[in-house]
Protein backbone atom coordinates (compact mmCIF):
# COMPACT_ATOMS: atom_id res chain seq x y z
CA UNK A 1 0.00 0.00 0.00
CA UNK A 2 1.50 3.24 -0.92
CA UNK A 3 1.14 6.40 1.22
CA UNK A 4 0.04 9.30 -1.69
CA UNK A 5 2.26 12.51 -0.32
CA UNK A 6 0.16 15.40 -0.10
CA UNK A 7 2.02 18.87 -0.47
CA UNK A 8 0.78 21.89 1.93
CA UNK A 9 1.07 25.25 1.79
CA UNK A 10 3.53 26.77 4.08
CA UNK A 11 1.73 28.97 6.09
CA UNK A 12 3.08 32.96 5.37
CA UNK A 13 4.49 34.69 8.21
CA UNK A 14 3.50 38.11 9.18
CA UNK A 15 6.95 38.60 7.83
CA UNK A 16 6.24 37.25 4.38
CA UNK A 17 2.43 39.16 4.11
CA UNK A 18 4.64 42.93 4.76
CA UNK A 19 7.41 41.89 2.27
CA UNK A 20 4.34 40.94 -0.45
CA UNK A 21 2.69 43.93 0.84
CA UNK A 22 5.72 46.09 0.06
CA UNK A 23 6.08 44.71 -3.18
CA UNK A 24 3.17 44.96 -4.14
CA UNK A 25 3.05 48.82 -3.21
CA UNK A 26 6.25 49.30 -5.28
CA UNK A 27 5.25 47.50 -8.01
CA UNK A 28 1.93 49.43 -8.26
CA UNK A 29 3.94 52.77 -8.17
CA UNK A 30 6.26 51.45 -10.74
CA UNK A 31 3.68 50.65 -12.77
CA UNK A 32 1.40 53.75 -12.24
CA UNK A 33 4.75 55.88 -13.40
CA UNK A 34 4.78 53.54 -16.54
CA UNK A 35 1.38 54.46 -17.44
CA UNK A 36 0.32 57.54 -16.64
CA UNK A 37 2.61 59.56 -19.36
CA UNK A 38 0.54 57.12 -21.73
CA UNK A 39 -2.65 57.92 -20.14
CA UNK A 40 -2.27 61.62 -19.59
CA UNK A 41 -1.28 61.60 -23.26
CA UNK A 42 -4.57 60.25 -24.27
CA UNK A 43 -7.29 62.34 -22.09
CA UNK A 44 -5.71 65.40 -23.22
CA UNK A 45 -6.69 64.37 -26.89
CA UNK A 46 -10.04 64.08 -26.21
CA UNK A 47 -9.88 67.07 -23.62
CA UNK A 48 -10.68 70.66 -24.35
CA UNK A 49 -8.24 71.98 -26.44
CA UNK A 50 -8.14 75.31 -24.70
CA UNK A 51 -7.73 73.98 -21.28
CA UNK A 52 -5.02 71.66 -22.60
CA UNK A 53 -2.88 74.20 -23.44
CA UNK A 54 -3.73 76.31 -20.38
CA UNK A 55 -2.38 73.24 -18.16
CA UNK A 56 -6.15 72.32 -16.57
CA UNK A 57 -5.44 69.32 -17.37
CA UNK A 58 -4.50 66.75 -14.32
CA UNK A 59 -6.31 63.30 -13.78
CA UNK A 60 -9.04 63.93 -15.62
CA UNK A 61 -10.64 64.59 -18.97
CA UNK A 62 -12.43 68.02 -19.17
CA UNK A 63 -14.64 69.65 -22.18
CA UNK A 64 -14.67 66.08 -23.32
CA UNK A 65 -14.41 66.48 -27.52
CA UNK A 66 -13.42 64.15 -30.21
CA UNK A 67 -12.75 67.16 -32.37
CA UNK A 68 -9.04 66.25 -32.61
CA UNK A 69 -9.41 63.36 -33.92
CA UNK A 70 -12.01 64.87 -36.55
CA UNK A 71 -9.35 66.87 -37.23
CA UNK A 72 -6.68 64.49 -37.64
CA UNK A 73 -8.82 62.74 -40.33
CA UNK A 74 -8.39 65.41 -42.11
CA UNK A 75 -4.91 66.30 -41.97
CA UNK A 76 -3.58 66.10 -45.52
CA UNK A 77 -1.72 62.69 -46.91
CA UNK A 78 -2.67 61.07 -43.27
CA UNK A 79 -3.98 57.81 -44.86
CA UNK A 80 -1.23 57.80 -47.40
CA UNK A 81 1.10 58.33 -44.59
CA UNK A 82 -0.50 55.50 -42.31
CA UNK A 83 -0.32 52.84 -45.58
CA UNK A 84 3.58 53.46 -45.98
CA UNK A 85 4.22 53.18 -42.40
CA UNK A 86 2.85 49.49 -41.92
CA UNK A 87 3.49 48.91 -45.42
CA UNK A 88 7.38 49.69 -44.37
CA UNK A 89 6.95 47.82 -40.49
CA UNK A 90 6.02 44.54 -41.88
CA UNK A 91 8.42 43.99 -45.26
CA UNK A 92 10.85 45.66 -43.16
CA UNK A 93 10.70 43.23 -39.87
CA UNK A 94 10.02 40.19 -42.29
CA UNK A 95 12.66 40.64 -44.63
CA UNK A 96 15.53 41.99 -42.05
CA UNK A 97 14.74 38.96 -39.68
CA UNK A 98 14.86 36.52 -42.30
CA UNK A 99 18.00 37.97 -43.60
CA UNK A 100 19.80 38.35 -40.64
CA UNK A 101 18.71 34.53 -39.23
CA UNK A 102 19.64 33.21 -42.82
CA UNK A 103 23.63 34.73 -42.40
CA UNK A 104 23.66 33.85 -39.29
CA UNK A 105 22.87 30.27 -39.88
CA UNK A 106 25.43 29.74 -42.46
CA UNK A 107 28.34 31.81 -40.04
CA UNK A 108 27.25 28.69 -37.61
CA UNK A 109 28.77 26.13 -40.25
CA UNK A 110 32.15 25.14 -39.40
CA UNK A 111 32.75 24.25 -43.02
CA UNK A 112 32.02 27.28 -44.37
CA UNK A 113 34.44 28.80 -47.16
CA UNK A 114 36.27 31.73 -45.18
CA UNK A 115 33.93 32.03 -42.07
CA UNK A 116 35.89 33.66 -39.72
CA UNK A 117 37.10 36.30 -42.17
CA UNK A 118 33.79 37.21 -43.87
CA UNK A 119 32.49 37.05 -40.04
CA UNK A 120 35.08 39.63 -38.59
CA UNK A 121 34.24 41.53 -41.77
CA UNK A 122 30.38 41.95 -40.91
CA UNK A 123 30.89 42.48 -37.46
CA UNK A 124 33.29 45.36 -37.94
CA UNK A 125 30.87 47.21 -39.75
CA UNK A 126 28.79 47.71 -35.89
CA UNK A 127 32.30 49.73 -35.04
CA UNK A 128 32.99 51.40 -38.11
CA UNK A 129 30.66 53.61 -40.44
CA UNK A 130 31.20 55.19 -43.74
CA UNK A 131 29.57 58.05 -42.62
CA UNK A 132 26.09 59.99 -43.13
CA UNK A 133 27.69 61.44 -46.69
CA UNK A 134 28.96 57.93 -48.60
CA UNK A 135 25.81 56.73 -47.46
CA UNK A 136 24.02 59.06 -48.81
CA UNK A 137 25.97 58.79 -52.16
CA UNK A 138 25.59 54.99 -52.28
CA UNK A 139 21.54 54.96 -51.82
CA UNK A 140 21.66 57.57 -54.97
CA UNK A 141 23.69 55.46 -56.71
CA UNK A 142 21.98 52.01 -56.23
CA UNK A 143 18.53 54.23 -57.32
CA UNK A 144 17.29 53.97 -53.87
CA UNK A 145 16.18 58.31 -53.28
CA UNK A 146 12.22 58.62 -53.30
CA UNK A 147 11.39 55.09 -53.64
CA UNK A 148 10.05 52.83 -50.92
CA UNK A 149 12.83 50.90 -50.84
CA UNK A 150 14.83 52.99 -49.18
CA UNK A 151 13.03 51.99 -46.21
CA UNK A 152 13.67 47.93 -46.42
CA UNK A 153 17.21 47.72 -48.78
CA UNK A 154 19.63 49.56 -46.33
CA UNK A 155 18.52 47.61 -43.39
CA UNK A 156 18.06 44.23 -45.00
CA UNK A 157 21.05 42.89 -42.32
CA UNK A 158 21.24 44.15 -38.84
CA UNK A 159 24.65 42.64 -37.59
CA UNK A 160 23.52 42.93 -34.04
CA UNK A 161 20.31 41.14 -34.48
CA UNK A 162 22.66 38.19 -36.52
CA UNK A 163 24.87 37.89 -33.76
CA UNK A 164 21.86 37.06 -31.27
CA UNK A 165 20.30 34.92 -33.92
CA UNK A 166 23.46 33.35 -34.48
CA UNK A 167 24.12 32.71 -30.92
CA UNK A 168 20.96 31.76 -30.61
CA UNK A 169 21.53 28.66 -33.29
CA UNK A 170 24.77 27.60 -31.54
CA UNK A 171 23.01 26.29 -28.35
CA UNK A 172 21.23 23.67 -30.63
CA UNK A 173 22.03 20.18 -30.11
CA UNK A 174 24.33 19.20 -33.46
CA UNK A 175 22.10 15.78 -33.24
CA UNK A 176 19.52 17.62 -34.16
CA UNK A 177 20.66 18.63 -37.73
CA UNK A 178 23.39 15.77 -38.04
CA UNK A 179 20.23 12.88 -38.33
CA UNK A 180 18.80 15.55 -40.65
CA UNK A 181 21.42 15.35 -42.79
CA UNK A 182 21.38 10.99 -42.76
CA UNK A 183 17.76 11.50 -43.91
CA UNK A 184 19.44 13.66 -47.38
CA UNK A 185 18.18 16.57 -46.06
CA UNK A 186 20.12 19.74 -47.70
CA UNK A 187 21.08 23.47 -46.06
CA UNK A 188 18.08 24.99 -46.82
CA UNK A 189 15.48 21.81 -46.06
CA UNK A 190 17.62 22.02 -42.14
CA UNK A 191 17.09 25.63 -41.86
CA UNK A 192 13.48 26.02 -42.17
CA UNK A 193 12.17 22.31 -41.05
CA UNK A 194 14.60 22.00 -38.15
CA UNK A 195 16.62 25.22 -36.99
CA UNK A 196 14.12 28.23 -37.64
CA UNK A 197 11.00 26.99 -35.78
CA UNK A 198 12.87 26.26 -32.58
CA UNK A 199 14.27 30.11 -32.76
CA UNK A 200 11.06 31.36 -32.19
CA UNK A 201 11.94 33.41 -29.01
CA UNK A 202 14.81 34.97 -30.34
CA UNK A 203 13.24 35.51 -33.61
CA UNK A 204 10.41 37.32 -31.65
CA UNK A 205 12.98 39.49 -29.60
CA UNK A 206 14.81 40.49 -32.79
CA UNK A 207 11.23 41.62 -34.53
CA UNK A 208 10.29 43.45 -31.80
CA UNK A 209 13.37 45.61 -31.90
CA UNK A 210 13.17 45.97 -35.85
CA UNK A 211 9.39 46.91 -36.01
CA UNK A 212 10.02 49.60 -33.44
CA UNK A 213 12.87 51.00 -35.26
CA UNK A 214 10.98 51.15 -38.06
CA UNK A 215 7.76 52.56 -36.72
CA UNK A 216 9.74 55.39 -34.87
CA UNK A 217 12.00 56.48 -37.56
CA UNK A 218 11.18 59.63 -39.43
CA UNK A 219 14.91 60.75 -39.84
CA UNK A 220 15.30 58.32 -43.23
CA UNK A 221 12.32 60.28 -44.60
CA UNK A 222 13.58 63.39 -44.30
CA UNK A 223 17.11 62.77 -45.30
CA UNK A 224 16.54 60.53 -48.48
CA UNK A 225 12.62 61.57 -49.92
CA UNK A 226 11.09 64.29 -50.92
CA UNK A 227 7.97 63.13 -52.27
CA UNK A 228 5.00 63.13 -50.04
CA UNK A 229 3.64 60.30 -51.32
CA UNK A 230 6.11 58.53 -49.75
CA UNK A 231 6.08 60.47 -46.02
CA UNK A 232 5.53 58.28 -42.95
CA UNK A 233 3.01 58.93 -39.93
CA UNK A 234 6.12 59.73 -37.76
CA UNK A 235 7.29 62.48 -40.55
CA UNK A 236 4.10 63.64 -40.59
CA UNK A 237 4.21 64.22 -36.48
CA UNK A 238 7.54 65.78 -36.98
CA UNK A 239 6.88 68.81 -39.17
CA UNK A 240 4.00 69.68 -37.15
CA UNK A 241 6.11 69.62 -34.31
CA UNK A 242 8.09 71.87 -36.69
CA UNK A 243 4.90 74.45 -37.78
CA UNK A 244 4.38 74.83 -33.87
CA UNK A 245 7.96 75.84 -33.15
CA UNK A 246 7.67 77.79 -36.43
CA UNK A 247 4.44 79.62 -35.34
CA UNK A 248 4.77 79.64 -31.39
CA UNK A 249 7.98 81.60 -32.30
CA UNK A 250 6.83 84.21 -34.66
CA UNK A 251 6.60 87.64 -33.82
CA UNK A 252 3.22 89.02 -34.50
CA UNK A 253 0.57 91.54 -32.99
CA UNK A 254 -2.88 92.40 -32.97
CA UNK A 255 -5.45 89.85 -34.95
CA UNK A 256 -2.70 87.94 -36.64
CA UNK A 257 -1.49 87.30 -32.21
CA UNK A 258 -4.73 85.58 -31.89
CA UNK A 259 -4.87 83.84 -34.83
CA UNK A 260 -1.58 82.30 -34.81
CA UNK A 261 -2.32 81.77 -30.99
CA UNK A 262 -5.41 79.59 -32.21
CA UNK A 263 -3.37 77.55 -34.56
CA UNK A 264 -0.95 76.52 -32.19
CA UNK A 265 -3.62 75.10 -29.91
CA UNK A 266 -5.00 73.83 -32.59
CA UNK A 267 -2.11 71.80 -33.95
CA UNK A 268 -1.24 71.23 -30.55
CA UNK A 269 -4.22 68.82 -30.32
CA UNK A 270 -3.36 67.18 -33.54
CA UNK A 271 0.16 66.85 -32.61
CA UNK A 272 -1.27 64.81 -29.70
CA UNK A 273 -3.66 63.20 -31.23
CA UNK A 274 -1.14 62.06 -34.13
CA UNK A 275 1.15 60.79 -31.12
CA UNK A 276 -1.29 58.27 -29.67
CA UNK A 277 -2.01 56.95 -33.33
CA UNK A 278 1.44 56.27 -33.75
CA UNK A 279 2.01 54.31 -30.70
CA UNK A 280 -1.23 52.55 -30.32
CA UNK A 281 0.01 49.84 -32.91
CA UNK A 282 2.83 49.29 -31.08
CA UNK A 283 1.69 49.20 -27.98
CA UNK A 284 -0.86 46.59 -29.36
CA UNK A 285 1.66 44.53 -30.73
CA UNK A 286 3.78 44.34 -27.78
CA UNK A 287 1.73 41.71 -25.23
CA UNK A 288 1.72 39.38 -27.97
CA UNK A 289 5.64 39.31 -28.14
CA UNK A 290 6.15 40.00 -24.47
CA UNK A 291 6.18 36.24 -23.44
CA UNK A 292 9.10 35.66 -26.13
CA UNK A 293 11.26 38.54 -25.11
CA UNK A 294 12.84 37.70 -21.64
CA UNK A 295 13.70 34.38 -22.91
CA UNK A 296 14.72 36.25 -26.26
CA UNK A 297 16.73 38.55 -24.92
CA UNK A 298 18.79 35.62 -22.01
CA UNK A 299 20.38 34.17 -25.22
CA UNK A 300 23.85 34.19 -25.07
CA UNK A 301 23.71 35.38 -20.92
CA UNK A 302 24.48 32.07 -19.84
CA UNK A 303 27.87 29.70 -20.81
CA UNK A 304 27.90 26.32 -20.16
Amino acid sequence: MTTALVKRKKPMTPQDVLFNTLCGIVFAIFAFICVFPFYYLFICTISNPNLVEVGRITIWPKGLTLRNYAEVLKVDNLGNAALISVARAVLGTLSSTFCSAYLAYFFTKQNMWGRKLWYRLVVATMYFSAGMIPEYLNNRALGLLNTFWIYIVPGLVGVYNMILIKTSMESLPGELEESAVLDGAGYMTRLFRIVLPLQKPILATVSLFLVVNHWNDFFTTQLYVTNPRLYTLQFLLYEFLAQVKNTSNAVVTGDEAVNATMHVIRATGIRLTLTVIVMLPIMLVYPFIQKFYVKGVMIGAVKG
